[in-house]
């Protein structure tokens, strides 16, 4: 019985063994063909006087998109060509007079359509290589006209350009990609293995005038298209601050101009900008300067908005209370130096409380309070708010700023560090110090991006608020945010006030180091203005930095960061759905759900026939700012806008011809049912 059992298993697995080699007869027969026919053709190619080769080639994926928080778009990349030649096939063909055009007559053709130098293209082609590059990012139908001239060994590779539909729009958050597709600045750079995507990888055989093999053996390995980006940038805010951006330059003619608005209850970065600025779209036209994102770059002596930091520290270890009183005939003497308030030629402000003291923004009141505070407790809470360390903010380019080391500070450097100088900050270290005592005392790390999705719109990461450490207790900030309600209401602050609304505010008013002498300047300036609201239920906080104004009004904190901070807080709460005044509606209309009925775009009738490098305005009527940006971008146009919900007004109209990179004007309005 077991030997009948051992010969059948014996039988099967003969059986098994005999199926295994005629399978594997059967493959060798078939890889040998295949083989003996590379050889033939082979053959037949040498004989033809035609070489072949194996080209790799690496296949750039599709980088993700960028939006803000309400879906519109802020970046994406459009399909374009890179051209390229064979500079050994053109001259063989030419030699063997296969060809009747010479190279400078290519040259003429390829530099008049893509409109670069002739020669350059001509040195291009007298390279002995087989393979140059002519030019990159070349639209598709400049591309098309260009195959059509059918030149031997000119052939193109697919590429992408990175286009930015709003502009200037955030542009230093936003950042830049170069023309290898990654990010290189802002969010572009910090997201970049988010955005980049998976690169795929080709291998074909050619023959020298570029022409696949059809039937030689290659491989494939497709590329995977990168991921999205929304952030918790939001336009309709950053609008305001663009407009206060642009106004302030022009009015002030400052060095440069900085704004931040984030939510302090949470870290989100709702907007953020700098003048100068630049097109992302057209980076290279841009100095290194005005690429960079002064938000968290710029390092700068904070001046007073800094008294909120050491007030609050105070107030914490109980070594003040808001009703204190400090003697201030208008200076402190503190060897080597004589400490005086920006009003000192005025008059001397008496015995003011500390609330007095920071309504006035008095140096020496903060001075006196930075003695009792102490050297150690100060640094203490210097790096509790988080100064001298990055925030963590992820955008790629922040700065840490620079504190004094502790052991080397002495008596005149902790009065003068007090009152914001000697000690360098970033803006976005500042307004998340500030935002930890508008929201009852918590420091959040600042974020821009919200959530991060697939292509096709599938959720793979959704970011949250991250509170790194409890800096005061909630007690501490309420009396604190009190204080800075009466620097509005009563004080240096009162040109933010807005009817209706608590708004807690400092101003601030730096020196600036002569870098001539070493020594504190008495003409060179920043002003500042910090200010967040509602105070008692902040939704937003905001800070403003003029470096260097230059105007007759003078260069004080109040009157120029204040009146700004009140326009941007203000808009915001309207668009929020907040009235701005006791017992008054908002301004803010609701727009309506995607089920309203939207008015249908008209049909576009050009003016005339655009010619190379122009475009036909479409008819952007009745769509949502995301579409706007979609169809703008198809076109190669930007946008500037104003209000929320549907267009209704566009400037130049549609049908209008112009050239491609052209700015529209667009007006949005909510869409009543």
């Amino acid at each position: 019985m077991l030997l009948r059992k051992n010969k059948r298993a014996i039988s099967y697995f003969s059986r098994d063994r005999w199926v295994q080699y005629l399978l594997l007869g059967v493959i060798l027969v078939v890889f040998g063909r295949l083989v003996t026919l590379q050889i033939v053709q082979a053959s037949d190619l040498k004989a033809k006087g035609i070489e072949r080769r194996t080209t790799d080639q690496s296949i750039r994926p599709d980088r993700g998109s960028i939006f803000d928080a309400q879906g519109n778009v802020l970046a994406q990349s459009i399909p374009v060509k890179e051209i390229y030649a064979d500079p050994k096939t053109l001259s063989d063909l030419i030699t063997q007079k296969k060809l009747k055009s010479t190279k400078e007559d290519i040259a003429k053709q390829l530099g008049g359509i893509l409109g670069i130098n002739t020669q350059d293209i001509f040195n291009k082609l007298n390279k002995d290589l087989s393979w140059i590059s002519i030019a990159h990012q070349v639209d598709i139908q400049k591309a098309d006209e260009i195959m059509a001239l059918k030149i031997p060994g000119v052939a193109l590779n697919e590429e992408e350009k990175r286009v930015y539909p709003m502009g200037e729009f955030a542009a230093s958050a936003l950042g830049i990609v170069n023309r290898d597709g990654h990010g290189v600045e802002g969010v572009e750079s910090y997201y970049d293995k988010i955005l980049f995507g998976k690169p795929g990888f080709q291998s074909q055989e050619q023959d020298t005038r570029a022409r696949s093999i059809l039937d030689a053996l290659h491989q494939n390995d497709p590329s995977s298209p990168g991921n999205s980006v929304f952030l918790t940038l939001d336009s309709t805010i950053q609008y305001f601050i663009e407009q206060q951006l642009d106004d302030a330059q022009k009015s002030t003619n400052a060095n440069s101009v900085t704004i931040l608005a984030i939510d302090p209850k949470t870290g989100r970065v709702l907007g953020m900008g700098s003048r100068p600025t630049f097109d992302p779209t057209d980076y290279d036209k841009a100095t290194p300067e005005s690429r960079r994102n002064l938000g968290i770059g710029m390092s700068y002596e904070p001046g007073s908005t800094f008294k909120i930091v050491t007030g609050s520290a105070a107030l914490e270890e109980g070594v003040i209370r808001p009703d204190d009183t400090f003697p201030d005939p208008g200076y402190l003497r503190i060897p080597p130096r004589i400490i005086t308030n920006w009003d000192s030629d005025q008059k001397p402000h008496g015995n003011p409380t500390f609330t007095q003291g920071m309504q006035l923004s008095s140096n020496v009141v903060l001075a006196q309070v930075g003695m009792k505070l102490g050297k150690n407790s100060f640094y203490s809470y210097l790096k509790a708010f988080g100064f001298g360390s990055k925030t963590g903010i992820d955008i790629s380019g922040e700065e840490s700023g620079l504190l004094i080391p502790q052991d080397k500070v002495r008596d005149i450097d902790l009065a003068t560090m007090s009152f914001g100088q000697a000690n360098s900050v970033t803006p976005i270290q500042l307004i998340s110090a500030i935002s930890a005592v508008a929201n009852g005392g918590t420091l959040y790390r600042p974020y821009i991006v919200d959530k991060i999705t697939t292509p096709d719109g599938q959720l793979i990461q959704q970011q949250k608020p991250t509170p790194i450490r409890q800096v005061v207790s909630k007690a501490t900030a309420s009396q604190m945010t009190k204080v800075l309600e009466q620097v509005v209401s009563d004080g240096t602050g009162h040109l933010a006030a807005i009817p209706g609304i608590n708004v807690a505010g400092k101003t601030g008013t730096a020196q600036k180091v002569d870098p001539k002498t070493g020594q504190y300047s008495t003409t060179d300036f920043i002003a500042s203005f910090a200010a967040f609201a509602p105070a008692e239920d902040p939704k937003i906080a905001v800070l403003i930095i003029i470096d260097s104004p230059k105007t007759p009004e003078g260069h004080q904190g109040g009157s120029l960061g204040g009146p700004r901070a009140k326009a941007i807080i203000e808009g915001a709460l309207q668009y929020y759905g907040l009235p701005v005044a006791k017992d008054t509606q908002s301004t803010v209309s609701i727009a309506p759900s995607d089920s309203a009925v939207r008015p249908s775009p008209k049909s576009v009738v050009p003016e005339r026939t655009p010619v190379g490098g122009e475009v036909v305005i479409p008819d952007l009527t009745g769509m949502t700012m995301r579409q706007v940006g979609d169809t703008l971008t198809k076109s190669e146009l930007h946008f500037n806008f104003t209000g929320s919900g549907l267009v209704n007004q566009q400037l130049p109209q549609a049908g209008k011809v112009v050239t491609k990179g052209t700015s529209i004007d667009v007006k949005f309005s909510p869409l009543t049912p």
